[in-house]
């Protein structure tokens, strides 16, 4: 915070990669080929200029090692130093010069000194066989310089032997280099801006799928359309998450009609119930406002009805919420039940609701990992089934082994076109229409197997009556409790 209670970086403008992230993904993306093939290309034409740099400097260097200059000249220019009139010198493109082991030096004539310097120096006094280096002569002119003892018997003034100099202009090196780097620059800017347009189309081109999907989820937001689908060719990123999205699309269509559905059909369920519990409160309220009293023994009947229809509400109210409820998170509400204590605690129910029919059981311990609830809601719907459609002093027969628990009706059965579709939601057989329930019990049970990893099938009996089989994975004996923690030591014991 500045002292002004602004916070610090307000108002500034944001920066480079701030920007850069604002661009769109193909502009960015040509602008990353156009920037990688610049560095390219860079590093490429620098490479080429210094590699011909050395190159050209070599030949130049080797042009002035093989000039050789003969003792006659050596001495003429020797006198010309010393007296420059009546001295004439043939013309040569090459600056040659005398140099002392002092610094002192001899210019050829109509050419510009060029200052010795230490290497030359060394030279003369025999300490370095040969040198070549760059230097400037007193014009200004870029000289490359060649310096090696003269191997005559020439000395200065002092004895000192003499070294010699052989000089030519770098523009030889230099105007090349010029004309190259001209030429790479050109062809650098050509290819960078072809490879910033290249960039541009293939990005637009290898992002048309991107937009495709782009616009389809947009008009999946825009209209709450679920049936668009994204063509989704080859085996590649953008074809894979064509075919997630047309999977994801897919499941959300299919769930929000099983949802319409599971409304639709909770809504028809509701209404005969709330419509006959509508009647029978409207008659008592009647009675009540007219002052004309109902018998008691037609009362008694209508409070029975009312109660019976509140009933079938609570349990088709019940059974939606236990559909609608999603399934419990990580294994939180999951614990080794004992199957078999289940189905006994599922048997003395029945036994209340059916009490004119015969239960035989035959049960073995088996545990199972799954909800206690639901599974004891599972085992309990069977039963109820069994019970409902088994006539007056009929059996029903229970078994439990190798975690197969079979539940046997004597009733009249069902149909075998009918068994395709008994685990579907209020789907309800025309022959038990009448009879009380949801047509969700069944649903329930298919559930609750498939969330232990188990199933449930329904077949005909032999003999008649309907055989339900719910087999789910476990063992005949409890795991072994996990080890108990020690007690904590008191502070201080070891």
């Amino acid at each position: 915070m500045s002292a002004s209670g602004t916070p610090r970086g307000a108002g500034r403008y944001p920066g480079p990669l701030a920007r850069f992230r604002q661009l769109p993904l193909r502009s960015r993306l040509a602008m990353l080929t156009a920037v990688a093939v610049a560095f390219a290309v860079a590093l490429s034409a620098a490479a080429c200029w210094l590699i011909t740099r050395d190159r050209l400097t070599e030949q130049l260097d080797a042009q002035l090692s093989t000039v050789e200059v003969n003792s006659n000249y050596v001495q003429a220019l020797s006198a010309y130093c010393n007296n420059p009139d009546g001295v004439h010198f043939q013309p040569t493109p090459y600056t040659i010069q005398l140099v002392s082991a002092g610094g002192y030096v001899c210019t050829s004539p109509d050419k510009a000194p060029i200052p010795a310097q230490r290497a030359d120096t060394a030279v003369a006094r025999g300490r370095v066989a040969s040198t070549a280096h760059i230097t400037r002569a007193e014009d200004g002119a870029e000289m490359r310089v060649w310096t090696k003892p003269f191997p005559g018997p020439l000395t200065d003034t002092q004895g000192n032997r003499l070294a010699i100099s052989v000089a030519l202009p770098m523009r030889q090196v230099t105007d090349p280099l010029n004309q190259l780097a001209l030429v790479l620059l050109i062809v650098a800017g050509v290819g960078v801006l072809g490879a910033a347009t290249a960039g541009l189309w293939v990005a637009r081109a290898g992002l048309k799928p991107v937009d495709r999907l782009t616009e389809a989820v947009e008009h999946v937001a825009r209209t709450q359309d679920l049936a668009i689908r994204i063509p989704a060719d080859g085996d590649d990123e953008i074809a894979r998450l064509s075919r997630s999205f047309n999977a994801m699309t897919a499941a959300l269509a299919s769930s929000r009609d099983l949802q319409q559905q599971l409304i639709a059909d909770a809504g028809h369920e509701l209404r005969t119930p709330l419509t006959s519990l509508r009647m029978n409160i409207d008659l008592l309220v009647r009675s009540e406002q007219s002052g004309r009293p109902i018998p008691p023994g037609d009362k008694q009947a209508l409070l029975a009805s009312v109660k019976a229809q509140m009933g079938e509400l609570a349990a088709l109210i019940g059974d939606l919420q236990e559909l609608s409820r999603p399934p419990a998170p990580g294994q939180s509400a999951v614990a080794v039940v004992a199957l078999h204590d289940v189905v006994g605690a599922a048997l003395e129910r029945a036994r209340l609701r059916g009490p004119s029919l015969t239960f035989t059981a035959d049960i073995a311990p088996w545990y199972v990992r799954a909800e206690p609830a639901g599974l004891e809601r599972a085992v309990v719907n069977l039963l109820d089934n069994a019970v409902k459609f088994s006539p007056a002093g009929g059996g029903v027969e229970v078994r439990l082994s190798g975690g197969e628990l079979t539940v046997r009706d004597h009733g009249p059965g069902i149909p075998q076109d009918e068994l395709p579709h008994v685990f579907e939601r209020f789907w309800r057989s025309p022959s038990a229409r009448s009879l009380p329930g949801s047509g969700l019990g069944l649903s329930i049970v298919a559930r609750t197997a498939e969330q232990a990893g188990g199933a449930v099938r329904l077949r005909s009996a032999d003999l008649g009556g309907t055989e339900a089989v719910l087999t789910l994975p476990g063992a005949p004996t409890p795991p072994p409790a996990p080890p108990e923690e020690p007690p904590a030591r008191p502070d201080g014991d070891a």
